[in-house]
């Protein structure tokens, strides 16, 4: 697929990932209270208890600081903190647990972060024996987590897997020496080759690996290598993100400059050579950035439709409460959103004194819970039914035009659907529907570019 090098300058606009609606910097914090948040929470999960809860915890800490990286991370090789905090992310579970006054189901669990496999196995064992303790699990329950394929042992995977989980997803990013040198990232093949082999020997049945383009001193010829090595593991699934250069948010990537980047139609070329590739081995697109095989799934969610999008990026199920523990984890309640503070202090500060360490949340309107399905649904779905009769119809309708006239989307009456060249501008895309955003002029300084 070749992309005008016209479209290419004119798409190139600092654009949100879309991971919720409206996005983290235009929630409508202002008088926002955390009460708001559990009573929302409340309904949420009366209405759905069925379908569980998912939960996220972030665990932040990494030994040392990878300088791509957006995350929330705390750096640090003292290894002391684990159990500290894992009792503070406990006793915020309990919190909830308490606040919900209801038998507690969970559908899933994932830990990111950070590094969460910078916690010992045992460690991690305590934290998840913690999290089930008086829980039900649904039946068809999925546990996941993040690792780092140069300290995750043989006795993470079987502690992990023994506990239920069956998915696992490794940081790869690049093999390049020279790109792993440059953004501080340090693992081999080997490494990878190790933690697969040994993850497929204890069972798990669905591994995910996580690749970027765009990085500093990447080439059209490292990324083929890397892309290369990655399919000759067959990974289940393959995440092929574009990297956000953000340095005024995120000043460890101030290693680098600009200069060091692949940009605009050099970027989107690395990201076509890498589609293409994992597409040829018989991968399948399942949404922005996301590939996986046809037994996967992820892929099967895509066909059937089902296919969700939320703070942790794709998943193949929709469940209406996601409860984030931790530092910065951020839940959803379908109408309400809440964030936890970001630093470790404030966490603890704010559980020691019995109060949810919520800083900032958002309770969604019902404008908010149109333009939050239309956005969903491209992303997922790749099409949109308009709903009858909401009135910003017209206004997304007269946006569309010029995306429509770029060959990105189809409209027909009250349906949009995005074209094979439109995959790679979605981002773009889901800004038509996006109306905080077109009332705001700070755009740039929050957004990472599109391409």
């Amino acid at each position: 697929m070749l992309v005008n090098n016209n479209l290419i300058a004119k798409y190139n606009v600092a654009a949100p990932r879309y991971t919720s609606y409206p996005t983290v910097p235009f929630w409508d914090n202002q008088g926002f209270e955390t009460k708001q948040w559990i009573d929302r929470l409340q309904v949420a999960y009366n209405a759905n208890k069925e379908e569980g809860i998912s939960l996220y915890v972030h665990l932040p800490f990494c030994e040392s600081l990878c300088t791509y990286c957006g995350c929330n991370t705390r750096i640090t090789v003292n290894h002391q903190v684990e159990i500290p905090y894992i009792e503070y992310v406990l006793k915020e579970w309990t919190m909830y647990k308490a606040a919900l006054e209801a038998d507690i189901v969970i559908s899933e669990i994932h830990f990111g972060g950070g590094t969460p496999t910078f916690f010992t196995a045992t460690n991690l064992e305590m934290l998840v024996k913690g999290l089930l303790q008086g829980a039900t699990i649904t039946p068809n329950a999925s546990f996941s987590f993040e690792a780092h394929p140069a300290n995750t042992s043989k006795e993470h995977l079987q502690v992990l897997f023994d506990l239920g989980f069956r998915r696992l997803s490794l940081g790869i990013q690049d093999f390049d020496e020279k790109v792993q040198y440059i953004i501080n990232r340090k693992q081999s093949v080997a490494d990878v080759e190790r933690v697969m082999q040994e993850a497929r020997d204890i069972g798990y049945t669905s591994i995910n690996f996580d690749l970027i383009y765009g990085l500093p001193l990447q080439t059209a010829a490292t990324v083929a290598q890397t892309i290369d090595l990655a399919l000759a593991m067959s990974p289940d699934r393959i995440s092929f993100y574009s990297y956000a250069h953000v340095p005024w948010i995120k000043p460890g990537q101030r290693r680098f400059t600009e200069n060091d980047l692949p940009q605009g139609e050099a970027k989107l070329f690395l990201y076509t050579l890498g589609k293409q590739m994992i597409e040829a081995k018989g991968y399948r697109d399942v949404g922005m950035d996301h590939f996986a095989k046809t037994n996967d799934e992820l892929f099967l969610a895509s066909r059937n439709e089902t296919l969700h999008r939320n703070f942790m990026g794709y998943a193949d199920r929709y469940t209406p409460v996601l409860i984030g523990l931790g530092v910065s984890s951020i839940s959803d309640a379908w109408t309400a959103f809440a964030q936890n503070v970001k630093t470790v202090e404030e966490y603890y500060k704010a559980l020691d004194s019995g109060e949810f360490p919520v800083f900032k949340g958002h309770l969604l309107h019902d404008e908010d819970l149109i333009l939050r399905r239309y956005i969903l649904d491209m992303m997922c779905k790749g099409k949109v039914v308009l709903q009858a009769g909401f009135e910003g119809n017209a206004i997304i309708k007269d946006r569309l035009t010029s995306l429509e006239d770029d060959g990105l989307v189809v409209v027909d009456e009250q349906v949009i659907k995005v074209t094979e060249v439109g995959k790679s501008f979605l981002r773009n895309i889901c800004m038509v529907f996006d109306q905080r955003l077109h009332h705001s002029k700070e755009r740039e300084q929050l957004f990472s570019q599109a391409i």
